[in-house]
Formats: structure tokens, sequence, C-alpha cells
């Protein structure tokens, strides 16, 4: 039976275009995403996202809650844990303002589309309801960007919780699409407390699932999902409880990981350097990614 790889039907003809010089790649933007686990009587269970079919990118494909950084989050913050520093050499940027941007990134769109918020009064709380009316106007304004990430965790008096969060992957959009992602990928647990909700305008179904059975639905073809996605649940479903994964965190290899296209005995191969069950063989005469239901893709 097929996998339930996600592989845009236009990808042949972009990555031939590329290849001639057709097309010039995009800088990537940069963004952040999370895989929020929690501990159950069934063992780890990792929240996740699926896409409205109507989106034009991924539309139909399960992911975790993230999206791309607003250059707003690099503004100064009340902030425990690492230093910025230690998180700069962790996330392999450049400065202290790019890693504070990424991991506000994670956290911002943790909250905007599960209504989970890593923060807390102090360095060593975190809060425990997010719900009511005054929150969701907080949210709905850092959803629509009338409100930046600083100035909400200001207003309420909140300090980011970067110790909650692990750095895990980092993934980034194949050069031959038009709409590319640099995607750093963090595990956090669940707070006490907090609930999860699809408060995201771009899913219309969000699950608690362990990630075994969703490697399983995906190697079924039952669920959608890119590579990294099901790259990190390969992993992730190794690890009894979210204590145990987000103590790995730290040996996880977050080394950028890109498509590569190239020709190969006629045809173009598609592969992810370090995950070969990603590979496709796209013929040179036009058709579609050889093998019968070839599906492969983006950032989350």
């Amino acid at each position: 039976m097929s996998n339930g790889q996600w592989y845009p039907p236009e990808w042949p003809d972009r990555i031939r275009a590329l290849a001639a010089g057709e097309i010039t790649a995009v800088a990537p933007r940069r963004a952040a995403t999370v895989m929020l686990l929690k501990d159950t009587s069934e063992g780890v269970h990792v929240h996740m996202l699926r896409r409205r079919a109507s989106m034009a990118f991924a539309g139909g494909a399960y992911v975790y809650p993230g999206g791309g950084v607003d250059d707003r989050d690099a503004r100064p913050v009340r902030w425990a844990g690492p230093s910025l520093s230690e998180w700069a050499q962790r996330l392999g940027v450049e400065d202290e303002a790019s890693a504070q941007a990424v991991v506000c990134a994670a956290v911002r769109e943790t909250y905007e589309e599960a209504g989970v918020l890593l923060a807390g009064e102090t360095g060593d709380s975190v809060v425990e309801d997010t719900t009511g009316d005054d929150w969701e106007a907080d949210r709905a304004a850092l959803v629509d960007r009338k409100l930046s990430f600083a100035e909400f965790l200001d207003r309420r008096g909140l300090v980011l919780r970067s110790d909650l969060l692990g750095a895990w992957a980092r993934w980034i959009t194949p050069e031959f699409e038009p709409r590319r992602f640099d995607t750093w990928f963090f595990v956090a647990s669940l707070p006490r407390g907090q609930r999860t909700r699809n408060a995201s305008t771009e899913a219309d179904r969000t699950v608690w699932i362990r990630p075994a059975d969703a490697a399983a639905g995906y190697d079924k073809g039952e669920l959608l999902m890119m590579p990294p996605t099901i790259a990190t649940l390969r992993v992730l479903g190794r690890f009894g409880t979210a204590t145990d994964a987000l103590a790995a965190a730290a040996e996880q290899d977050l080394a950028p990981i890109l498509a590569q296209a190239r020709m190969e005995d006629g045809e173009l191969v598609l592969s992810w350097p370090g995950h070969e069950e990603f590979t496709k063989h796209v013929p040179t005469g036009g058709a579609g990614p050889a093998g019968p239901a070839e599906r492969t893709g983006g950032t989350r």
C-alpha cells in the first residue's frame, strides 16, 4: 500500500526548471515548529494539526503547531532558561537576536495555533490557564500582528520559559519551491493545567496521538505528511515519556537538512540526505514521480 508522502504535482517541472536555470531559488524564511508532548496511560502522545485541504501549501497534511518568524520576535523579553548566546550556538545562528527570534517564534506560534503558552510570572512557574475572553483577545491580536509577542508578555508580566523547549531538528524547504522555510523543530511538554485547542484558521482537525500510531497511519497511506514530520515522529516514537524525549533533545543533530535534486541514469532523483525513505525518481519525460503514490515535501 502507498504511504502518505506529500508530493505536489508541480514539483517535477519545477525541479527541471531549476536544473535548467529557468527559475532561481528564493531565500528561505526562518520558521519554528513545536512537537508538543504529554504523558498518558498509553505512553507519550504528540499534538498534531491537519491543514485544511484548501490550503495552497501542504493541504490535508498533518503538521505540528508552527509558523514563520516575525521580525518583532527579536524584541527584548523577560527570559528564563539557557542564555541567548547558548541558544545561538545550539541553533547555529549568527547572533543572539536571531536566536531569540527563533525561540520566541516557537513559543508564540504554539500559543497562536494551540492555545498553549510556555511562559510564567517567574522563571520557575508556568501559567496554568490561558482560557477566557481576555486571553483570546490577546491571542487574536498576536495572530493579526496587531500585538508583538514582546508586548504581549510585558502586558501580562510574563517570563518566556526557553528552558521548557528542546531544539530537535532543522529542515529547509527544497530550492525549487516558491515558498521556502528554514525551520527549527522543538520539543516541549504540555504545561500542567493547560490544554490544547484548535485555534488555527489553517487547520480543520487536531489530535493527540502516539508517534508510533501516527507513523503507522502514514505508512498505510491514511495520514498525509511532509518528510520532516514523519522523520521526527519516527525518532519520537523511541521514547516512553515526554521527560525522556526532552532529555534527548540535547543529543539531536541540528545540521540543516535540505533536499537535493540530481540527474542519474536519465532520471531526476530527489533525495533528503540521511533520509533514504524519501528518495524519489522523477522520469525526465515529464511524467510524475515513479511509483504508485508519490507525495513528498516541506517544513512541518
